[in-house]
């Protein structure tokens, strides 16, 4: 998560009754689809109904998939200087793990790159994201799920956003490459996210306007395993369209928090306060966003309902070399796993426009 200059300030905040309730399913085998077959388009696949695929990918997801992945970023940190950031070693070999679990799943798998500039600690230069998309489902209706794969140079970033990242990865090689879904679902894994979201503005930016209109919507994941950790789900919240997201945004937000209400918990919508989102609002794309909090203070209400500790810091490590893998919340990340992978689930097989 990047650091704004502006205080973490919610104007309002507003608690989700529950109102999904996941039905309990045994995990099933976790096997990964085989791809489409000779003569098989794009979109072909026969598209399973929402509460099919909700109840299958939200009951295969876990975290111990998930470690797996954090415990991958941690030894990659371990090996290149303690951390992961932009423009080092360290974050290339991220994207070469993250590329290559995607591809072992099936996906085809691409890395475009964009120009960015450097600061004090990061030095300018080409960065590289990730990209993957399911070879099925409608490739004019795209739901876009994202994380930003690089850390601060301070540490390793396990809880930011190494756990965005492996959430992600844990859903996509559950979800498979060739699932029953009615729109096609893409994953993105971005950098030079601590230097001013300029992975993801770069591929934005690098989209033609046709492009850029076949995303049905875009969810940022951004922290979700904070030792402190609240349930923020961002989208329709907030003054402006900066703040909230473009027109639809508030139906993600919303379907967020209600796959968060359903695994137990009292969500809290929040504004978007200006991360990898942020390009995707300016191109006018719906959006929803995923965080636990950073920086700021749980409060005592906040406490009551979620647990933890009031009058201490989401997340104490924050943008510092303690971030590793003992600072992540199984818990916390537990919730965020199957409420996102519910959300994936529910739009790849919606068939309804969201209002934009």
């Amino acid at each position: 998560m990047v650091v704004v200059p502006k205080t973490r300030c919610r104007i309002r905040t507003v608690f989700v009754a529950a109102s999904i309730v996941l039905a309990a399913a045994a995990c099933g085998s976790g096997a990964v689809p085989a791809p489409p077959s000779a003569g098989q388009t794009p979109g072909s696949a026969a598209a399973a109904s929402d509460g099919q695929l909700v109840e299958k990918l939200t009951s295969e997801v876990g975290v111990a998939g998930a470690m797996v992945h954090l415990e991958a970023l941690q030894k990659i940190a371990d090996e290149h200087g303690g951390n992961r950031a932009a423009g080092t070693a360290g974050f290339d070999a991220s994207v070469d793990y993250t590329a290559g679990v995607l591809r072992a799943a099936g996906f085809e798998v691409s890395t475009p790159s964009y120009e960015a500039s450097g600061n004090d600690d990061v030095p300018p230069g080409t960065g590289r994201n990730v990209i993957a998309q399911t070879h099925t489902g409608d490739p004019d209706h795209v739901v876009m799920i994202g994380a930003h794969l690089d850390s601060v140079p301070a540490g390793p970033g396990i809880v930011d956003d190494g756990s965005g990242v492996a959430s992600l990865l844990e859903i996509a090689t559950r979800l498979g490459s060739s699932p029953e879904v009615q729109n096609a679902t893409r994953f993105a894994f971005f950098g030079h996210e601590e230097t001013g979201s300029q992975g993801s503005t770069g591929y934005v930016t690098s989209l033609s306007a046709e492009d850029r209109k076949k995303i049905t919507l875009y969810l940022n994941v951004d922290m979700v395993a904070s030792p402190n950790g609240g349930y923020f789900a961002q989208g329709g919240e907030g003054g402006d369209q900066k703040s909230a997201g473009p027109p639809g945004s508030a139906t993600v937000g919303r379907e967020l928090a209600d796959r968060l209400a359903g695994t137990g918990v009292k969500p809290e919508i929040i504004e978007f306060v200006g991360d990898d989102e942020s390009p995707f609002i300016k191109a006018g794309i719906p959006v929803g966003g995923a965080e636990n909090g950073d920086r700021k203070k749980k409060t005592v209400e906040q406490a009551a309902n979620w647990g933890g500790q009031a009058g201490e810091r989401y997340d104490r490590c924050y943008h510092t070399a303690c971030d590793r893998i003992d600072n992540v919340n199984r818990d916390v990340l537990d919730h965020y796993l199957r409420a996102i992978a519910g959300t994936v689930a529910h739009f790849a097989t919606s068939t309804d426009e969201l209002q934009r």
